[in-house]
């Protein structure tokens, strides 16, 4: 895996996790609350969600690349 592939897999898994990621512990504003829309999150937390998507991809990822070095998975055409 070169320096370019394992940064473009990081991107991807991070990007994957974080959608995973996003709906855990979410609550609605309450009713009547100016300057929300129906849908709004009252606390959405972003900074700790990204915080902790960080860490799964960077776990996911390395898992990823002992898989690669031990040739159980290959981004090389057969």
């Amino acid at each position: 895996m070169t320096w370019f592939e394992g940064i473009v897999a990081y991107v991807i898994i991070w990007w994957v996790v974080i959608f995973a990621v996003l709906p855990f512990g979410v609550q609605p504003a309450p009713k009547g609350d100016p300057g929300y829309a129906a849908g709004a999150p009252a606390n959405p937390r972003l900074a700790l969600k990204a915080a902790v998507t960080t860490a799964v991809a960077a776990l996911i990822w390395l898992g990823l690349y002992a898989a690669v070095r031990a040739n159980l998975v290959s981004f090389r055409a057969p």
